[in-house]
């Protein structure tokens, strides 16, 4: 299975990239023994943000918007190894530019996920959720990286 981190904005740049770009790497290497075979970051055009021309076929879509489920970690790498097992091939987590998701993104989203009730700077989101996606595949290879 792949991991696909959609992320709305182009920053290539950024540091928040860099830092999304090496969790996610760290998570694509940990994760093959457990059959993860990619964990990467898909920059969207803003002006575009047509994240759906990105998931492969049978991919299930994942939105990160503010008044989504909050999960733990723990529920997070539940859920990964729920799609895992299931023989998906494409786990593909979808977050907005400045201004959100746009509808079609959301209403394709089998579920939909927050960082609490807060709203967070899309920059930063990318950064989150790569480091709880490298969180949930530790805890999901027995790493000693989650501390409960």
């Amino acid at each position: 299975m792949k991991i696909l981190l959609l992320a709305g904005g182009r920053a290539a740049g950024a540091p928040e990239t860099a830092q999304a770009r090496e969790y996610l790497g760290r998570a694509g290497a940990a994760g093959r023994r457990i059959g993860l075979s990619e964990a990467s970051l898909v920059e969207i055009d803003e002006r575009k943000l047509d994240h759906l021309r990105h998931v492969p076929k049978g991919g299930v879509v994942i939105a990160f918007d503010e008044h989504g489920d909050n999960l733990s970690s723990l529920e997070l790498a539940s859920r990964i190894r729920r799609h895992l097992e299931g023989g998906v091939p494409a786990l593909c987590f979808a977050i907005g530019a400045a201004d959100g998701l746009p509808p079609e993104v959301k209403a394709a989203a089998r579920q939909t996920l927050a960082f609490g009730r807060a709203t967070w700077p899309h920059m930063l989101v990318r950064v989150m959720a790569a480091e709880q996606i490298y969180r949930a595949v530790t805890i999901l290879t027995d790493h000693p990286y989650h501390r409960s």
